[in-house]
């Protein structure tokens, strides 16, 4: 029987020099990979729920992944190679992260 696991096997989170804790890649990750699900919008609530994956992911000028929406979900996609041991950064676009 598969164990559920929060992250795919090849991310971890740890500490960021970004802000707080950030998500990590343990090995190469090729551009184009789509990570996985990051937010759902909730039409009961008229919230955004952030998965473990959305959680953990810090903002960027220069960011090394982009979000695809895709019927209320928000999916995870590299925009380029990424070294093993590298923060994974989004730029967002949600709200202003200065602002918390």
């Amino acid at each position: 029987m598969a164990k559920y696991r929060p992250l795919p096997a090849y991310l971890t989170i740890r500490p960021s020099s970004i802000d707080g804790l950030g998500l990590f890649t343990v090995k190469d990750i090729s551009k184009g990979t789509n990570i996985g699900l990051t937010h759902v919008f909730c039409d009961c609530t008229l919230q955004i729920i952030r998965t473990p994956l959305g959680g953990f992911i810090n903002h960027s000028n220069t960011p090394n992944c982009k979000l695809s929406k895709l019927n209320g979900f928000n999916y995870l996609w590299t925009t380029e190679d990424i070294p093993a041991y590298t923060e994974l950064t989004l730029k967002y676009t949600m709200y202003n992260p200065e602002e918390e």
